[in-house]
């Protein structure tokens, strides 16, 4: 995120980061993600850490519960050499709150370079990543991972402002504009959300695997030659189509590392809950008190481009 958060700063965290015993000398923000905000934290003896402060109203349900069992999970998945896990604190925890809002995470920084959101993997990389989920999803479920629901978690919110889409939304500077869209596009919508129910009875859920849930380059850092997994805040049980629908050029290869085929209507039904998804997100964003920010105006941008390609 380029913006920092109105209410939470350098004096909240170091109190907090104490808990994971890090005095730190000096704490700098760093504008990156999107979605989470987060931190560098370098001690008086030059040990780093990446503090990410998530904020639970961003969240899907159960908010902070939600976020422990994930980061618990990402923390119990360590032994496989790509997953970027919490460190504990001195309590044994991976997750701290800071006030009702916020909650604090620390995990340890890697020299590496980080992809971006859109970026064009080459075939070689596209292989890496799809070898790691193979072996991701392979893996035993630790005993915290969340089972996780085919439902968007806002769906109820997107269908709501649907049908409310007569009315002028007035929450911030692209209020307005975000209801507009919303009434502009509304049957084309409601026909996504009919198609999306008419995929979910065709998806095979007999075997459930651990997910990642974002492997996109966002979520990836290479390290040499390693390949990197990081963000596991979305991380639960699903059908591994929930993992491969990014990767459909690469899916005979995924079935030869695997011995799993995966089923197309699973791939389809994912690549259009990623959609609405993200468009019941921006809806939440947009009906909330907001103001003009480079990270408004790049969300107004994802959110108009995505509802017009998802309606076309």
């Amino acid at each position: 995120m380029k913006d920092r958060p109105q209410d939470l700063d350098e004096h909240d965290l170091r109190p907090v980061l104490s808990e994971w015993g890090i005095q730190p000398a000096a704490l700098d923000y760093a504008p990156v993600g999107f979605g989470d905000y987060h931190w560098i934290a370098t001690d008086t003896d030059g040990r780093r850490w990446f503090v990410t402060a998530a904020d639970l109203r961003l969240k899907e349900q159960d908010g902070e519960a939600a976020l422990r069992r994930a980061m618990d999970t990402a923390d119990a998945l360590r032994e496989l050499d790509f997953v970027v896990a919490p460190v504990r604190t001195a309590h044994d925890e991976t997750v701290r709150l800071v006030g009702a809002r916020y909650a604090v995470s620390v995990f340890p920084y890697l020299d590496g370079v980080s992809g971006f959101f859109g970026q064009e993997l080459t075939p070689a990389h596209r292989g890496q990543v799809v070898d790691l989920l193979a072996r991701l999803h392979g893996a035993a479920p630790p005993a915290r991972c969340p089972v996780l629901r085919p439902e968007p978690a806002l769906r109820a919110l997107l269908e709501q402002a649907i049908e409310e889409s007569d009315q002028s939304w007035e929450a911030g500077v692209f209020a307005r504009a975000a209801g507009a869209l919303v009434a502009g596009h509304a049957a084309g919508l409601r026909r996504r959300l009919a198609e999306f129910d008419h995929l979910a009875r065709k998806v095979d859920r007999s075997e459930l695997v651990v997910t990642h849930g974002e492997p996109h380059p966002g979520n990836l850092m290479w390290s040499g030659d390693r390949c990197l997994l990081v963000d596991w805040d979305t991380v639960g049980l699903a059908p591994p189509e929930r993992d491969l629908w990014m990767f459909a050029e690469d899916l005979a290869r995924y079935e030869d590392t695997s011995g799993r085929r995966p089923q197309q209507a699973a791939l389809a039904f994912y690549r259009l809950r990623w959609a609405l998804n993200d468009v019941a997100i921006f809806v939440d964003q947009f009906r909330r008190s907001h103001e003009r920010t480079p990270d408004t105006e790049q969300a107004w941008a994802a959110f108009a481009g995505t509802v017009e390609e998802l309606t076309a």
